[in-house]
C-alpha cells in the first residue's frame, strides 16, 4: 500500500513537472518568434497602453530583451532581461504558476514592466499576463501581441 501511495505521487509529480516544462518550452518558443508590442497595459485600473505604442520588443533566446522605442533619435535598444519560471507560488494562476520575469535595470518608462508577471494565457500571437501587487494589493495588466 506504501509502495502504490508513493508510486502514484511520483507519477503526479513528474506528470506536473512535464507539464510545466511543455508550456515553458511552448511559451519560450513563441516569444522568441518575432516583434511584440505591448496592445494593452492596465496600470491599477489606469489604461496605460498608449505610453508604450512606440516601442517594439525582441524577446531573444539567450535571456536578452531588447527594447526599441520608434520615436527615439537613439537607434541603440533599450536593454534588459527576461525568462520564464516556476513561481513555487499557490496564487493558482491558469498556467500552473508560470512567471513571465522581464527586468529592465535602466530607469526609464519601461520600469513598469519590470516584473515577475503570471501569465493568464498565450497564444501564438499573444501572452496575457497579470501582476497583483503585494504592498498595495494593486492588480496590473500587460497583453503582448507578435506585430
Amino acid at each position: 500500500m506504501k509502495t502504490t501511495l508513493y508510486s502514484l505521487t511520483l507519477l503526479a509529480l513528474l506528470g506536473a513537472c512535464s507539464k510545466w516544462q511543455s508550456n515553458q518550452k511552448q511559451i519560450t518558443n513563441i516569444s522568441t518568434d518575432g516583434t511584440w508590442i505591448v496592445s494593452s497595459y492596465i496600470d491599477d485600473g489606469d489604461d496605460e497602453t498608449s505610453d508604450y505604442s512606440t516601442f517594439r520588443f525582441n524577446f531573444l533566446e539567450d535571456g536578452v530583451l531588447n527594447a526599441t522605442d520608434l520615436l527615439s533619435s537613439n537607434s541603440n535598444p533599450y536593454v534588459g532581461t527576461w525568462s520564464i519560471t516556476d513561481s513555487n507560488s499557490n496564487d493558482d494562476d491558469s498556467l500552473d504558476d508560470l512567471d513571465f520575469n522581464i527586468n529592465f535595470t535602466v530607469s526609464n518608462q519601461l520600469d513598469d514592466l519590470s516584473d515577475d508577471w503570471d501569465i493568464i494565457s498565450f497564444t501564438d500571437t499573444e501572452i496575457k499576463l497579470i501582476d497583483v501587487s503585494g504592498g498595495n494589493g494593486g492588480t496590473d495588466y500587460l497583453t503582448l501581441s507578435k506585430q
